[in-house]
């Protein structure tokens, strides 16, 4: 569909299209309450949590108090709601600012200051230097005598560098006082996120032009929330407005992310359930048959003869209120509290600051950070990644000629140095096009030096090197480009501009070189984008030896080429490259087409090398992340030689013969379906080792194996421990995620551009370096970080700890949710399974609310290992990969704990105090105090670091029990009077005290302290050595183990997805109880290096593709 967006007429769009106000808000003030709640009340457990309250209102089925229920419910509700009009009242303040805003429109011919949020659609709006952009804006008038006008758009797109904007040429030499009469129409499409395009036409209204139908681009507009720049004022056109501009459109919330332990949280949740429906199944049929047979023989129950038709459900439901806590209610708040937590810890780690920038680690996704602790596998891009991004210019290939080669710099060697100055005509035109074909703009600086905005390193680095050269680009004035070289300045006028773009690969300029009129066509690209095209009967054997040479060194090459047009072949291309750039619909395809058309017959004139050096810690990082377990894919668009060069220099992949790379590759699709059947074959019956085998792959032929042989691709994805993917586009990138994610592994890949925002977004976790490509990655990202070595840290520190933390809390809370719950379902027993409560409501309210809440949230500062451990010994992240610590076997753990420990308090509490002895009331109490003892022991007992502040969240908890229940004792109206006093005066209550926590930790610890001596895991051998202060073994380097043969027809790729992987890829823990998703078969020893010849294997449930 199409906008018409008709310049300065102040009536037509009124009722159109929406005006300028901005609202991010998700609420109202009316519509808040009832929002909020639909959005919690969406959730099951909520939804479970509001039935049982709601039953707990029918008096005749209720056995405590419904304030025991509603009184957690609504706290944790009203925390939520909380959280959420917080976060919604900061949002109305931001868009308040924004509406509010004073800017300058024209109104009936006249300027006037207006709010931003009463612009419309069509109002041409006027903006001074340093002015922020209300809205989206088509340009038609500058203060640059040549139309042009520098925006920064850093909070749009995070790039930091000006960016030149131009008005249509359909505006030029329009006098500033007729801009305010200027009358026309521009033909838009409808709003749309996309900030890299824009599509459209402009027709100006006579007296200004007849009718002409002016193209429209990008470049022609500016957009809201940029700034503009380094110009006095610029007026444009509003043609989106509000909540429909492109950067309103982009807003919104990204679908929440589900980690691994949250799964695993909601299956245990689910099995929980139906164990409680089990229960009160039971517990409901034995209530009833007892009430019919028993009950009624009791002359004290006073049973009627005849019940209500609903009698036989009274039973069950008071059973299913009782049973309910099994479920805690407070779990999610807990984990959310957290997880925020983590989140800044991260945000807080002074380790994980960027020096050199002062660009600090910030954690946008607080919900995710345990899965950085089951990473699995991390798919890089290369560029401002693995690299520095700072692009220095080092050798160079003009004519066949090779310079540089001797001392490593180019701008060094004394034949180029003399080819410059003696005016040779091959290297003049090849440092022209160095100069002059890009987007650079030049800057003079206060102190006259020549400054270079470029959006690209590339094109700054050649730029600068041309200039070393003395050919110096200085001044750009609209069209015209003025280069000085030697003592002549050099003028050209640009006529067309053919843009780079991810297809072409390639980038042009038609200019006319105005020394001597000649009508000339520059371009620069990769070597596939340029060698293809040269002229019939040039040689490029030379070129092709100097990419591969470059390739090989690590260095980023493009090709220089260009040619001579004939004026009448230009004018007729000129003619279908407008008709082209006009178009609103396919424009970039339509586009691409009609440069092809002109871009052959190349001269081409030779090669440039630049060099991008690895950034600081990277091979170690790797290096370190590979002991871990996790295994590497690089995606990068550069040559597949230059990618394979990087990655031995970081330790990516290894160097024969302890490494071996195959190449899958293919021009055609039989081609690429041999080559696949080759590498599977290998990767298959490889059985040598200790070998790190790795494919490299490139973008066109990726695009064969993702389309058509998507499955041995699959396979081959789960075989390969390394991947190098050359040449691929965005699109493809994420395609990689998505392949991985199908076989349940757990992936995070790292960025820094534009470029990488798809595969960021697509994968579990996404992390983008706050780079020189700008923020736009970090932006996008859960976690941004300020160089590729923190991811070290990031990973194995605070993921882990991340983990650990998190499936403690988990499975404590529902310990300490089924004790209660247990202690219940005992007393039920010698009270005629009639569902009644051994205690209170103010109690129970307590217990979930205040006295099991506050010790376990200190959690987040406890630490199993020290840091340096941890990353001396990155081998021990296997116990989080292979969810040694929340599973559920380990759930049955705790499970069982909680049954233990309620009998113990159980026939403690009946054996001391019950029957004749004392009230109910005092039975109660010392049954949920023997409750709070043993929790307080239980975390002491799992908490590996203590703190001032753990102790007095432990001991402070225990001491604030007695301190709640000795003020509610001295209440006569709340049920508990003077019940507290009582016991505290008895010996036998310290004693029944005693005996519960020594009869139900004794077993606790004994087994604890067998594990430790004669059992202990490598994480136990690590903290005992940290204990006694005496060296720490070493863990070893785990070596690659060989393969076991897949015994599968290899001779066609029609196959089924692989169920078995060697654990050299995965390593699996010798006491990883989660044996059913990994593997059972020989122990796995850290301390040991050598390889094994009898090895598990394990399973992977990959989806079809």
């Amino acid at each position: 569909m199409k906008r018409y967006v008709y310049i300065n007429d102040d009536e037509s769009a009124h009722d159109l299209y929406c005006d300028n106000r901005i609202s991010n808000r998700k609420y109202t003030v009316l519509n808040f309450i009832p929002k909020n709640l639909w959005e919690q009340f969406s959730r099951f457990m909520n939804q479970y949590f509001l039935l049982i309250a709601c039953l707990q209102l029918w008096s005749l089925i209720t056995p405590v108090n419904p304030a025991s229920t509603w009184g957690p419910l609504i706290f944790i509700f009203a925390v939520s709601a909380t959280k959420e009009a917080w976060d919604d009242y900061h949002r109305y303040l931001s868009d308040k600012k924004a509406n509010e805003k004073e800017v300058w429109v024209v109104r009936n011919g006249i300027k006037k200051l207006i709010q931003a949020q009463d612009i419309h659609v069509g109002n041409i709006v006027w903006l001074r230097e340093n002015d922020e952009v209300p809205c989206d804006l088509v340009l038609i008038g500058s203060s640059d005598p040549q139309g042009l006008c520098y925006i920064e758009t850093a909070a749009m797109d995070g790039e930091t560098d000006l960016k030149t904007r131009v008005i249509p040429s359909a505006c030029m030499g329009i006098d500033v006082e007729l801009l305010h009469k200027i009358k026309g129409v521009i033909e838009c499409p409808t709003p749309n996120k996309d900030i890299r395009r824009f599509d459209a036409n402009m027709r100006l209204f006579p007296p200004f032009i007849d009718n002409d139908i002016c193209p429209l681009t990008i470049k022609n507009t500016v957009l809201q929330s940029c700034y503009l720049r380094n110009t006095e004022w610029a007026c444009g056109v509003a043609v989106y407005t509000g909540n429909e501009t492109k950067l309103g459109m982009s807003r919104g919330i990204p679908e929440p992310k589900l980690t691994a332990m949250d799964a695993m949280i909601d299956k245990l949740t689910g099995a929980i359930f139906v164990f409680q429906i089990v229960v009160v199944m039971v517990l409901g049929i034995a209530g009833n048959v007892w009430k019919d047979t028993e009950a009624k023989k009791q002359w004290y129950v006073l049973y009627p003869d005849k019940g209500p038709w609903y009698e036989l459900l009274i039973i069950p439901l008071r059973f299913e209120l009782l049973c309910s806590i099994m479920i805690p209610i407070s779990i999610k708040v807990s984990l959310d509290l957290v997880k925020g937590l983590y989140a800044k810890f991260i945000d807080w780690d002074h380790r994980m600051v960027d020096l050199e920038t002062s660009t600090p680690s910030n954690a946008t996704n607080t919900a995710i950070s345990e899965d950085l602790g089951q990473v699995e596998y991390i798919l890089t891009d290369k560029t401002g990644t693995l690299t520095e991004n700072k692009m220095i210019f080092r050798r160079c290939c003009i004519s066949g000629i090779f310079y540089g080669n001797e001392n490593g710099d180019a701008l060094k060697d004394v034949e180029l140095l003399h080819a410059v100055s003696s005016g040779s005509p091959d290297v003049v035109q090849f440092l022209t096009i160095m100069a002059i074909c890009n987007t650079v703009i030049p800057t003079q600086s206060k102190t006259g030096d020549i400054l270079y905005k470029a959006q690209s390193q590339d094109e700054d680095a050649l730029v600068q090197a041309a200039a070393h050269l003395h050919m110096v680009f200085f001044n750009k004035s609209g069209n015209i480009l003025e280069v000085k070289f030697n003592s002549s300045v050099l003028q050209y006028e640009v006529l067309e501009t053919l843009e780079f773009t991810s297809d072409r690969k390639r980038m042009s300029l038609v200019l006319r070189d105005c020394q001597n009129g000649k009508i000339l066509l520059l371009s620069k690209g990769a070597d596939e984008a340029i060698l293809p095209y040269a002229r019939t009967g040039q040689q490029t054997r030379n070129f092709v030896e100097a990419v591969e040479q470059y390739a090989h060194l690590g260095l980023r090459t493009l090709c220089l080429a260009w040619r001579e047009l004939r004026e009448d072949e230009y004018r007729e291309w000129s003619l279908m490259f407008r008709e082209a750039n006009s178009t609103l619909v396919d424009r970039e395809w339509r586009v691409a087409e009609v440069c092809q058309r002109i871009e052959h017959n190349l001269e081409v004139l030779g090669v440039t090398a630049i060099e991008d050096r690895l950034q600081d810690g990277v091979p170690e990082t790797i290096e370190t992340l590979r002991k871990a377990g996790i295994n590497f894919w690089m995606l990068t668009g550069d040559k597949q030689n230059t990618a394979i060069q990087i990655a031995l220099s970081c330790n990516f992949i290894s160097p024969e013969p302890k490494g071996q790379l195959l190449s899958i590759d293919g021009k055609t699709e039989d081609e690429v379906r041999r080559s696949l059947e080759r590498v599977l074959l290998t990767m298959r019956i490889t059985t040598s080792e200790p070998k790190d085998v790795a494919f490299v792959i490139d973008g066109w032929a990726l695009d064969f194996a993702l389309n058509h042989y998507r499955k041995a691709f699959t396979e081959l994805a789960i075989l390969s421990r390394t991947a190098i993917c050359c040449r691929v586009t965005p699109s493809q990138k994420a395609q990689l995620v998505q392949i991985l994610k199908s076989c349940d592994y757990r992936t995070l890949a790292i960025g820094d551009g534009g470029n990488d925002v798809r595969m960021i977004q697509q994968a579990d976790i996404g992390v983008g370096i706050s780079g020189r490509e700008g923020l736009q990655a970090a932006r996008a990202a859960d976690y941004s970080i300020g160089k590729f070595r923190f991811l070290k840290r990031l990973i194995l520190v605070h993921g882990r700890y991340s983990y650990n933390r998190t499936a403690f809390l988990s499975q404590y809370s529902f310990y300490k949710s089924l004790l209660i719950c247990f202690i219940q379902i005992f007393f039920s027993f010698i009270s005629g399974v009639s569902g009644t409560s051994l205690f209170n409501s103010v109690s129970l309210m307590a217990y979930n609310v205040f006295y099991t809440s506050v010790p376990v949230l200190v959690s987040v500062l406890d630490k199993d290992l020290s840091e340096e451990t941890v990353i001396q010994h990155p081998q021990i992240l296997f116990y989080c990969q292979a969810g040694r610590l929340l599973n559920p076997s380990t759930f049955a753990g705790w499970f069982g704990r909680s049954l233990f420990h309620a009998v113990v308090v159980f026939l403690i509490s009946i054996h001391a105090y019950a029957y004749d002895k004392s009230e109910m009331e005092e039975v109660s109490m010392v049954a949920l105090s023997g409750c709070i003892w043993l929790q307080a022991f239980v975390v002491a007992m799992e908490t590996n670091s203590f703190t001032i502040l753990q102790h007095l969240a432990i001991w402070g908890n225990l001491a604030g029990f007695y301190a709640i229940n000795w003020i509610f004792s001295a209440l006569p109206a709340s049920g508990m009077y003077t019940i507290m006093f009582r016991l505290c005066r008895q010996p036998s209550y310290w004693i029944s005290i005693f005996l519960m926590t020594a009869a139900g930790m004794s077993p606790i610890l004994a087994i604890k302290y067998f594990r430790y001596t004669y059992r202990p895991s490598k994480i136990n051998t690590l903290q005992q050595a940290e204990r006694l202060g005496g060296p720490i073994l070493s863990l070893g380097t785990i070596e690659p183990q060989p393969r076991p043969l897949i015994e599968k027809d290899v001779s066609t790729l029609s196959i089924t997805q692989p169920k078995n992987r060697n654990p050299v890829y995965e390593p699996l823990l010798s006491d990883s109880p989660n044996a059913t998703r990994r593997s059972s078969g020989t122990p796995f020893d850290f301390f040991q290096s050598q390889s094994r010849s009898s090895l598990p294997n394990y399973s992977r449930n990959c989806k079809d593709n």
